[in-house]
């Protein structure tokens, strides 16, 4: 349930503490409301008590039975003359100790006052009709009191009361007003978190793209502070890294031009030699010599940087090696099909293709091709029946110069066939890998990524 992404966990972080904070507030704004709203709705009532008492201490004895039953309406039910009322406890009871209190304000201490709970109770017989079922206040949630005022001649006089039951609803207003701004918050964060995660998307998709093209643009220098500063950093580190493989390349294409002087007056010396054998073996070191000066050129640069990315036909690109392998008599079988075209550099991929089934007819005595056209990318496999590679040496046979030791140099081939075939998988947003067959045998896999439009090959 954890988001993977920076993006996800902050706007969880951030959605859960608003949803906390407007829980926290809606209660105490319910809290205070329900105490604002006994208050106010008891100190109405508790004044009509305390003007009714007022009125019949004023009143002779014959005189306040008639004056009562005149008074005697709902929310009110007076009575004379019943038990003397056994005070409650108001302690954890809200509702009891604010209407107490006010009551017990508004009378003052010319008379005294007591006030309980009333459990359903039914009021007195005569008082049955005003307090009939299904009249409000009776109901659930109300909040029903049994009053008890002693006047100063000691009559009792008991006000049977309620507050009414929706004081202690949940106003849709303020639900509203707590959903509408929990809305607008979490719409605000999502667009602020956005912002802020952006340029670290950007930062990691520009660290991943920078194996697979050196050159490509730099980071734009815009955003706050700490990006810009993040932004500047990058484009400093692949300037200094592109600065150094230029540099070393330059290096080995001078070495390169330095030595075909020499390589080609060993040649012209050889060619004087009169023993023949000697002469060959002279020639074949001299080719040998050139064709490692020039595959190391080719691994040290960048060989696909000059040609144009387009649109590859996968299925002609390996028909079109299979007519040329087997016109050099190394014919391999194609299985499988690719629908859709590749983006790539076509000169580079068939030189990677090459290089793998070069190293599978040289090493295994054969090759042969499967094709599998996955959704998000191409497997092209290269398998051959040859002896395979120990499981141990399998990712060192990309290291340059590498050679397996049951290997000879009469074979052929310099050792960086294979580091070559990567780096123009790498490139293209996908890599070259080797594993041994169960059955017997090496199988060389490249992988093409089918790279969307925002993606520079």
């Amino acid at each position: 349930m954890w988001p993977r992404s920076l993006f996800g966990r902050l706007v969880l972080v951030l959605i859960a503490g608003l949803a906390a904070a407007q829980l926290a507030s809606a209660w105490l704004n319910l809290s205070e409301r329900d105490r604002l709203l006994y208050r106010a709705g008891g100190m109405q009532l508790a004044q009509r008590i305390a003007d009714v008492s007022r009125l019949l201490d004023s009143m002779p004895p014959a005189e306040r039975r008639r004056i009562a039953a005149v008074f005697n309406a709902p929310p009110l039910v007076i009575s004379l003359d019943r038990p003397a009322l056994e005070a409650a406890s108001a302690e954890g009871d809200l509702p009891l100790a604010t209407f107490s209190s006010v009551l017990g304000y508004a009378l003052g201490e010319a008379m005294q006052v007591r006030v309980a709970r009333s459990a359903g109770a039914a009021p007195p017989v005569g008082a049955m009709p005003m307090m009939r079922p299904g009249m409000r206040g009776m109901g659930p949630g109300a909040a029903n009191f049994v009053v008890q005022v002693t006047l100063r001649d000691g009559t009792r006089v008991t006000f049977d009361s309620f507050l009414p039951p929706q004081d202690a609803g949940v106003p849709l207003r303020l639900a509203t007003t707590l959903l509408i701004l929990l809305g607008t918050v979490v719409a605000l964060s999502l667009v602020a978190v956005r912002g802020v995660t952006r340029p670290l998307s950007t930062l990691a998709t520009a660290a991943e793209r920078l194996g697979e093209d050196i050159n490509r643009e730099p980071l734009p220098d815009k955003g706050p502070t700490e990006v810009r500063r993040a932004a500047r950093a990058f484009n400093t580190m692949q300037g200094r890294l592109q600065r150094f493989i230029a540099d070393r390349t330059r290096v080995f294409a001078a070495m390169s031009h330095d030595l075909k002087t020499p390589l080609t007056r060993l040649r012209l010396r050889s060619e004087m030699l009169d023993d023949a054998e000697l002469r060959a073996k002279f020639a074949k070191d001299v080719l040998e010599m050139e064709s490692m000066i020039q595959q190391t050129l080719d691994f040290m640069r960048d060989a696909t940087a000059k040609e144009p990315a387009q649109p590859v036909d996968v299925m002609a690109l390996l028909e079109s090696l299979q007519t040329d392998y087997a016109e050099a008599g190394q014919a391999f079988e194609i299985r499988g099909r690719v629908g859709a075209p590749v983006p790539g550099r076509p000169l580079a991929l068939r030189r990677c293709l090459s290089n793998l089934l070069d190293n599978a007819m040289r090493y295994g005595g054969g090759a042969k091709l499967e094709v599998e056209d996955g959704e998000k990318q191409v497997a092209i496999r290269v398998l051959d029946p040859g002896p395979g590679i120990p499981e141990a040496d399998l990712e060192r046979a990309f290291d340059p110069f590498w050679r397996e030791p049951s290997r000879s140099r009469e074979t052929g081939g310099t050792g960086l066939g294979l580091g070559i075939a990567r780096n123009i998988a790498r490139a293209h947003g996908g890599d070259v890998t080797l594993r041994n067959r169960p059955g017997g045998g090496l199988e060389a896999t490249l992988s093409l990524a089918r790279l969307d439009g925002t993606r520079r090959i």
